[in-house]
């Protein structure tokens, strides 16, 4: 059995099965939102980045939402398998205090997180920020009208007018939260974003932190991030709202030093990019189209994943379904990741090979 599947967007496909895969090909790296999910591929994470993508000189954009975020600004600094690896185990052993059979106070989930990245970030941010080939963007989400601020109110009525504008379109959402970026001031994304109302504002030594404890505040879970430094004020909320597995138009990516648009390297944990979060249940919504033409997606084979604990990946559900059992749902994730391996593995003999690659079309 393989864990590791290939699916690749038509001018992808056509390059893989001609030329292969190369390092140097890579110009995007993008990060989906999912939570525990993304601790799959953190075997994969840290070969790509501590090892595979040294073999390229080209300037590579990272771009994260949610946990995808917090992988990626990890790649960003030295060591980055092990800063990665030390990411992976604080994201396991997380636990918060909470009344019996009561989910923990987001204020508290927010305090303790943010502590975390501080003892990550601090200190290193420059270090992030001049980092000599990778260009760090962070996705957030910010509130308007009723959303702009939080209040007990405010949050579930706002969220309840994002839900209904979004069933009618992508676009009309956007009424009701905003993408706003955060990027390397040094290069802009060289991808167009006229799929959603979009702001862009420079990632500084000020607002790293603020912008990563932002993407990863998932609503009702963490409160949110007010006022940001170098931002629009307002709340700002986890990235995958707006942008959940990063559907973007990479298609429309301008042409490299090189001459040429270069390739996505998207590594997920599933097979379909789903543009938004509250997308999920909107099945249309999840299937390929034009923007991911040069998109080369390696994700965990279906059948693969049966094999691991719960005969599924570890989600967000895992913290209901242990309760108090942080030993047991701990082991199970932990596991799961030594498991993986086999992606980072399979990567390095196939597609880090350079050799052609008989890919399956993204669907």
């Amino acid at each position: 059995m393989r864990a590791l599947t290939i699916h690749a967007g038509a001018t992808a496909l056509k390059r893989l099965r001609d030329h292969g895969l190369h390092a140097a090909d890579v110009r995007v790296i993008p990060g989906a939102a999912g939570g525990p999910k993304g601790l799959i591929l953190n075997p994969l994470d840290r070969y790509l980045f501590g090892e595979w993508l040294g073999r390229g000189t080209q300037t590579v954009h990272l771009l994260g939402a949610s946990i995808g975020a917090w992988r990626l600004a990890s790649a960003c600094l030295r060591d980055p398998a092990a800063q990665l690896a030390r990411m992976a185990e604080d994201y396991i052993a997380q636990d918060y205090e909470h009344a019996p059979g009561k989910a923990p106070l987001p204020r508290h989930v927010s305090e303790v997180f943010g502590a975390k990245l501080q003892e990550h970030f601090a200190g290193r941010e420059d270090e992030l920020l001049q980092h000599p080939r990778f260009r760090l963007h962070v996705f957030t989400s910010r509130g308007r009208h009723l959303l702009r601020r939080q209040g007990r109110w405010r949050v579930p009525m706002g969220y309840m007018g994002a839900f209904l504008a979004n069933s009618v379109s992508r676009k009309a959402m956007g009424q009701w939260l905003e993408r706003v970026i955060f990027s390397d001031a040094r290069e802009p994304l060289p991808l167009a974003l006229h799929d959603y109302r979009t702001q862009q504002v420079a990632l500084s030594i000020a607002n790293l932190r603020a912008s990563i404890l932002a993407s990863c505040s998932i609503p009702f879970w963490l409160d949110a991030v007010h006022d940001i430094p170098g931002a629009p004020s307002g709340a700002y909320w986890d990235g995958g709202i707006t942008d959940y597995h990063l559907h973007l138009d990479y298609g429309s990516m301008q042409r490299g030093a090189t001459g040429d648009k270069g390739l996505v390297l998207y590594p997920h944990f599933q097979k379909t990019v789903i543009p938004g979060w509250l997308d999920k249940a909107l099945k249309y919504r999840h299937r390929a189209t034009a923007h991911l033409d040069n998109v080369v997606l390696v994700s965990p084979h279906p059948d693969w994943v049966r094999t691991l604990p719960n005969a599924k990946l570890p989600d967000r559900n895992d913290f209901k379904a242990y309760g108090d059992d942080l030993a047991g749902r701990t082991a199970a994730w932990r596991r799961a990741l030594r498991e993986s391996q086999r992606l980072a593995d399979e990567f390095a003999e196939g597609l880090g090979s350079g050799r052609p690659i008989d890919a399956q079309p993204l669907v």
